[in-house]
């Protein structure tokens, strides 16, 4: 999508942080921008902001754990700007402990936002993206935490290795229809996703008072979001799948899959598998 002037970007999580990086990003090479959020005065004035920057830009209150909030924000953002053709499922939370100390509450609250909340924006918006027929991307904000696992984070991570195998999954069903499906992966950036429990919806608890956390030092010195939204930008002007921001967290990833193929390495030497003559079949041209 080389020449985004005049198409449509919606962002969720707009208000702060990743979000707004990426309308920054996205209103400078001249898209319009519609802001989601579930925090009212932040939204605004994540949109004063905006609007002097010379961006076009609409907002709208939503909860992307409710499915129907997400299908009232496509409606609005198709109503605003007539079609949208970016779609950024950005919003994110935080939650993680001890394995016998993160509660029933903490995994719901946590999967409803991270996971659903991505699966509610393809669903919303992606009928909108095939209605004008001139091709488009999803952005879907994983994390290297959906990459690499580490101890402590396994609520947070369960979410973004789902993230990043949905939107695989996603991909390979779209490209025929010229729609990018994008998984961001970054590191550790200077946002607010350590203090999220300040938007915690009741029925997962109540929000929490900002506390200082172990990942709060990593948090606070992290990269700078704006470069994040810009790395995002290029990411879909250049049709690129998985969108990375610290190269130098590169040799992690590469463990684990060394770690990977060792095992892989171990089940062809096994005498229990000793003259197995199973081929699995080539997943590859597997028909949706």
């Amino acid at each position: 999508m080389r020449d985004l002037t005049g198409k449509t970007a919606f962002i969720t999580g707009g208000a702060s942080g990743l979000g707004l990086a990426m309308a920054h990003a996205f209103g400078g090479a001249g898209m319009n921008v519609m802001l989601a959020d579930i925090e009212e005065a932040p939204l605004q004035a994540a949109v004063a902001d905006l609007e002097a920057r010379q961006v076009r830009v609409a907002s709208v209150l939503c909860d992307v754990a409710d499915r129907a909030a997400v299908a009232a924000a496509a409606e609005a953002t198709v109503a605003a700007f007539g079609k949208v053709h970016v779609v950024c499922n950005n919003a994110g939370v935080g939650a993680g402990g001890p394995i016998d100390e993160v509660k029933p509450a903490d995994w719901d609250w946590i999967v409803a936002v991270n996971l659903m909340g991505v699966v509610y924006g393809m669903e919303a918006f992606l009928p909108h993206v095939r209605a004008h027929g001139e091709g488009g991307c999803f952005v879907n904000t994983a994390s290297m935490a959906g990459m690499i696992s580490v101890p402590g984070m396994e609520p947070y991570t369960a979410t973004k290795y789902a993230v990043v195998g949905m939107s695989e999954g996603w991909a390979g069903q779209l490209a025929p229809e010229n729609i990018n499906v994008a998984v961001l992966c970054p590191g550790f950036v200077k946002t607010r996703i350590d203090q999220s429990g300040r938007t915690r919806q009741a029925k997962y608890g109540g929000p929490a008072a900002p506390a200082e956390t172990s990942s709060s030092p990593l948090v606070a010195g992290g990269i700078d979001p704006e470069r994040v939204g810009r790395r995002v930008l290029e990411a879909v002007q250049n049709d690129e799948r998985y969108i990375f921001t610290h190269p130098d967290m590169r040799g992690l990833v590469e463990a684990r899959f060394g770690q990977i193929m060792t095992g892989f390495s171990a089940a062809a030497a096994s005498p229990a598998l000793d003259g197995l003559d199973y081929v699995t079949p080539d997943l590859s041209t597997r028909p949706v």
